[in-house]
């Protein structure tokens, strides 16, 4: 156990929860059982999102389980979105390093050894994620590797490579490592995009902190080391729940290109924005005709890319609602 608050380790591990008393416990036991980390100073850090569960009670039981160079902490974050929970993990962490986990997702018993070396290799990176594989409740749908991305499954073989941001294409919030230098100092207190929430259907709080992140000069890196198994329950495959989940991703798309945008620059990311997706959605026209309402993988598709297409239109709605607002309240 640490000696003070303000004893430096190597690594954090991070877990964001709500109510997620029924999934701790598998996540606790396979932190448990972490290989070659005999030499690491690290901590585990529940941030407990809120919740009206029993979690607190759970983490009380297996704190005494942690011993050595591994300590279990827990802290309550009472504003919701998994954007603040992650901002107050940042602000928690001791470790020189922090490990992000959602609570539904296992790491391999080498996981954070492998994230640790690998921030050893390579120390322009800023934020490093691995392959995020799919310990499914039941089969997935035909061609569903299509859209797996949606449900945050990553496998993108076995070569190391620097990810795609300017085209938004990142890592989840789940399963990476960030060095707590870059985030604290670059990752905003207040976010624009705050996480799932009920009636809140936008999402991209996973990428917001990335970019900031990589715009002070830091790399993304993709680790094929570095291996987690996100649990899918049976209900994540329903079409209503992919539908909306493909929806939210879409919406924030124009929020998420303005991050690091300059003024000029907007307009023209606003009519890339719309031109692009709707030349998306054309083809896509092409390529499932007639097959929408019984293809769901087609479907889900072109749900993402009619919500990026108008996201545009979406942050006018919602930054003129916020304005006519405020008006009111003076």
């Amino acid at each position: 156990m640490p000696e003070s608050a303000n004893e430096k380790l190597d690594i954090t591990v991070a877990i964001p929860t709500y109510n997620g008393a029924s999934r701790l416990p598998k996540i606790l036991d396979k932190l448990l059982t972490q290989t070659d980390v005999q030499n690491l100073k690290w901590e585990v850090l529940i941030v407990d999102n809120n919740s009206s569960d029993n979690t607190y009670e759970i983490i009380q039981n297996y704190q005494q389980l942690y011993d050595g160079n591994c300590h279990l902490r827990y802290v309550f974050e009472r504003e919701q979105g998994a954007a603040f929970a992650r901002l107050r993990a940042g602000k928690e962490a001791r470790g020189e390093l922090i490990a992000f986990l959602d609570d539904d997702n296992l790491p391999a018993p080498d996981w954070l050894a492998q994230g640790y070396a690998f921030g050893l290799e390579y120390p322009q990176a800023g934020v490093w994620s691995g392959q995020i594989h799919g310990d499914f409740q039941v089969k997935p749908p035909e061609n569903f590797e299509k859209i797996q991305g949606f449900l945050a499954i990553r496998e993108h073989g076995s070569k190391p490579y620097l990810f795609d941001v300017d085209n938004l294409r990142l890592p989840p919030g789940a399963a990476l490592v960030v060095r707590k230098k870059a985030w604290r100092e670059n990752v905003p207190e207040q976010p624009i995009l705050s996480g799932k929430l009920p009636g809140i259907l936008v999402q991209g709080e996973d990428y917001e902190p990335l970019l900031h992140i990589h715009n002070a000069g830091w790399q993304i890196w993709y680790n094929p080391n570095m291996h987690t198994y996100h649990q899918i329950p049976s209900w994540r495959f329903e079409k209503d729940y992919l539908v909306n989940l493909a929806r939210g991703c879409g919406l924030c798309i124009f929020q998420l290109r303005l991050i690091n945008a300059k003024n000029w620059q907007k307009p023209i990311v606003f009519v890339k924005t719309v031109l692009g997706n709707l030349r998306r959605v054309l083809q896509s026209l092409v390529q499932y005709k007639g097959q929408l309402k019984h293809n769901l993988i087609a479907l889900v598709e072109m749900e993402f890319y009619l919500a990026s297409m108008i996201s545009p239109f979406y942050y006018l709605k919602c930054n003129l609602r916020k304005l006519f607002k405020n008006k009111a309240a003076i």
